[in-house]
């Protein structure tokens, strides 16, 4: 995974009738990866995903120890602008599309949608 970046563009993982279960699978998802020991070069978040790095959000708590393990965490400006919660993060570090797309030009990118 070191060769490769992660990107977040919603707060549920995959799609269906309960919101509240596509939340759990995503903190699955971050709890697993947090316990690997091959972890992505950075983890970028946008769209509703930003929501993920908030302190309403349990993923926030495994990225924050994703990050204390040296993953490059970062949230869209423009989308923690569009969603007012720059007050809420809890993980992660704003960036821009600037960075991200320098990001993808380096690192194979896996998108979570």
């Amino acid at each position: 995974m070191q060769n490769k970046i992660i990107l977040v563009t919603t707060d549920s993982f995959g799609t269906g009738n309960d919101p509240a279960l596509g939340e759990n699978v995503m903190e699955t998802y971050f709890t697993v990866l947090k316990q690997q020991s091959d972890l992505p070069a950075a983890i970028f978040f946008m769209n509703r995903g930003v929501y993920c790095l908030t302190e309403q959000s349990l993923c926030s708590l495994h990225l924050k120890e994703i990050e204390d393990k040296g993953v490059k965490v970062f949230a869209c400006k423009t989308c923690v602008d569009h969603y007012k919660v720059e007050n809420e993060l809890a993980a992660g570090e704003i960036s821009g599309m600037a960075h991200f797309v320098e990001l993808s030009a380096t690192y194979e990118v896996i998108t979570i949608a």
